[in-house]
């Protein structure tokens, strides 16, 4: 029988090794119960729709969708559940990146079962948990003056299509709500993140959270 008090929580990592060590790890400990794993960001938010679990266990570089995407997915789609970042990265992009996103907590691989038993507990109350390096990653930046916002270069088309991006839809999603074509879309998105001074679409939509405009 699955006791009441155990922590549901999902897997997410490309390498099936990697998922297969942490659900033997975790099957060990009493108060968590494992209740699922994903290959990608993109199956990890939809396995995290479909499963409602509390804490999601989230690398970062993987296919198809990258875990700050899948992050931020998650936190607007499924109520009440909270991703701890597990990654073998603590670059400041990738730190900032992913607390940006909704992250509570950024652990490193590397980390020692105890510590992460204790991470999975804290994020399941609300409560952060960071690896020192990403401590003083967030450090340094909080010692950097925050960057004016950029939003006020954007057209009002330009605006609608950076909020849809910001909500997970993609340029077809957008074209239909927008009723312009496929191609259109393209072209904004392309407008966008040059006046946006980003790299991609996730890069777009964690400023457009980041600077409140959904």
């Amino acid at each position: 029988m699955i006791a009441m008090s155990q922590i549901r929580t999902l897997i997410v990592d490309d390498h099936a090794i990697v998922r297969e060590g942490l659900r033997t790890l975790l099957d060990e400990e009493p108060t968590i119960r494992v209740v699922g794993e994903a290959h990608n960001g993109r199956d990890g938010v939809q396995t995290a729709q479909a499963l409602k679990p509390q804490v999601v266990l989230m690398d970062l570089v993987m296919p198809e969708m990258d875990g700050i995407a899948a992050t931020l997915q998650i936190k607007q789609t499924v109520a009440d559940c909270q991703v701890l970042v597990l990654t073998s990265f603590a670059e400041d992009q990738k730190v900032r990146d992913a607390i940006q996103a909704g992250a509570i907590g950024y652990l490193l691989k590397d980390v020692l079962k105890p510590e992460l038993v204790r991470a999975i507990h804290a994020a399941a109350a609300g409560q952060p948990t960071l690896h020192p390096e990403a401590q003083r990653q967030l450090i340094r930046q909080v010692a950097t003056p925050t960057e004016p916002s950029l939003l006020h270069t954007l057209t009002g088309r330009e605006t609608d299509v950076l909020r849809l991006i910001a909500k997970g839809l993609s340029n077809r999603e957008i074209a239909t709500t927008l009723h312009i074509t496929e191609g259109t879309v393209k072209g904004y998105v392309s407008t966008i993140l040059a006046k946006l001074e980003v790299n991609d679409r996730t890069q777009a939509a964690l400023y457009a959270v980041k600077h409140k405009l959904l």
